[in-house]
């Protein structure tokens, strides 16, 4: 539809991959969920990283999810800090899951050293850069199982975590089952 829209009004500039933008007093989603991510932002814009942080736990939900899963995203679990540099390495992260992500790709992306950037994500996160990527593609996988009929194979690439054996490991490692139990129990047909 961007393409169309791009046609129709040549005069306005048209960008198909953010999914939401603000542009002056202009705001647009790409769809419903983008729109919640646009409100949230809103929230924080006019009333603080905290009260966002709070809306967004209470809306975040997965349609099916284990008893035993937390109600809330992995993701805003971790980010609480107000410091900018790590607010925008964790939204970098989540839109380079497929990609290798090392100490130094993150540090270098950040402008810091390696050490350094190690340091500052720990003291803010209160974890290390390793286990947050872990746990982030973990969730995206999971979403991947429960919303979508994907292979393993395919999800553990669309995720970073390279190939079934080593999903299988994640998913033992933090949810004490495996990726097809997961789908046969919350999602979608394998």
């Amino acid at each position: 539809m961007c393409e169309l829209l791009s046609r129709t009004y040549p005069d306005i500039r048209v960008e198909s991959e953010p999914i939401f933008i603000k542009d002056g007093g202009i705001y647009t989603s790409a769809g419903i969920s983008s729109g919640m991510d646009l409100a949230l932002s809103l929230i924080e814009e006019d009333y603080g990283r905290a009260l966002a942080l709070e809306v967004a736990k209470q809306m975040v939900l997965y349609l099916k999810r284990p008893g035993t899963q937390s109600q809330y995203s992995l993701v805003l679990t971790y980010q609480k800090s107000d410091y900018r540099p790590v607010q925008d390495i964790l939204n970098w992260i989540t839109e380079h899951l497929s990609e290798e992500l090392t100490v130094e790709r993150l540090a270098e992306q950040s402008s810091m050293s390696p050490r350094n950037f190690a340091r500052v994500f720990v003291r803010e996160t209160g974890i290390t850069p390793a286990k947050y990527i872990d746990k982030i593609r973990l969730e995206r996988a999971c979403r991947y199982l429960a919303e979508t009929q994907l292979s393993v194979k395919e999800i553990a690439k669309k995720c970073g975590l390279g190939t079934p054996d080593n999903m299988r490991r994640i998913f033992v490692k933090y949810l004490h089952t495996i990726p097809t139990d997961y789908r046969r129990n919350f999602g979608g047909t394998a």
